[in-house]
């Protein structure tokens, strides 16, 4: 097997910053789009999008935006998707940069959802007052959970900067440990549940707001049963007395 260490070294080091300093400038500038454009359109419904689809077209629209998201995700994390992301970079820098790449396209895909989204018009509740006040706090409150979360997970790891950064400094990226502390303590998928109350606490009700946090709420919960299989192959006997000791998404045992 190629080392992508030693490749990297027949690059010239200006060629190797730059292209970490590219991806970077790239994935970070996605991934805070992505954040903005979600929290936005969850906040307002998703009754902004652009999508120039009507009935059953709308439907087929927006369930082949809301299944690439979970499905490509997974996928890209398996043996195979690993090595295609090893292909979207200069030769010997795509290993290295398999983070950043992976963090990228998540974000690209987040934001084609949120813009392409084609609107039912369907409202069913617009909260006023102490209602408003309430989901407003818990909208925020769930951002919040979800920053925690993601930085309890490891941030760099969590943003793609892993990658680009290893790139930078010309050696290989190293991966955070196991994460067990911060939210990891009460919960083993503190992310995936705060992505889910992100989902659901925005203040305007409409369908289009309760299909896609339905769907992606099931993906949140179900989806993490292949990262935990992973995480068994990592840490074995470990991560076992973790889990056998941590709440899978709640916490309550």
């Amino acid at each position: 097997m190629t080392n992508p260490t030693s490749d990297l070294m027949t690059h010239p080091a200006r060629h190797r910053r730059g292209v970490a300093i590219v991806y970077g400038l790239a994935c970070h500038g996605a991934f805070a789009l992505a954040g903005a454009v979600m929290a936005a359109s969850v906040g307002t419904g998703l009754t902004y999008a652009i999508g120039p689809f009507q009935g059953p077209l709308a439907i087929a629209a927006n369930v082949i935006l809301l299944a690439q998201f979970p499905t490509l995700h997974s996928w890209l994390l398996t043996k195979r998707g690993r090595a295609l992301l090893a292909r979207f970079a200069p030769h010997g820098c795509g290993e290295t940069l398999a983070t950043t790449t992976y963090a990228l396209i998540a974000s690209l895909q987040l934001i084609l959802v949120f813009i392409f989204w084609s609107p039912s018009g369907v409202l069913l509740w617009r909260p006023e007052g102490a209602a408003l006040a309430l989901h407003l706090v818990a909208f925020a409150g769930s951002w919040a959970l979800l920053a925690k979360a993601a930085w309890d997970a490891g941030i760099q790891l969590q943003t793609g900067a892993l990658g680009w950064l290893a790139l930078y400094k010309g050696g290989r990226p190293k991966f955070p440990d196991m994460p067990e502390t911060g939210l990891f303590k009460f919960v083993r998928q503190p992310i995936y549940l705060a992505f889910a109350l992100a989902l659901w606490t925005g203040p305007i009700w409409t369908l289009d707001k309760i299909a896609l946090a339905s769907i992606w709420s099931a993906y949140c919960y179900f989806g993490p049963r292949l990262k935990e299989r992973r995480f068994h192959q990592l840490y074995g006997a470990r991560f076992d007395f973790y889990k056998r000791k941590t709440p899978y998404w709640l916490p309550i045992k």
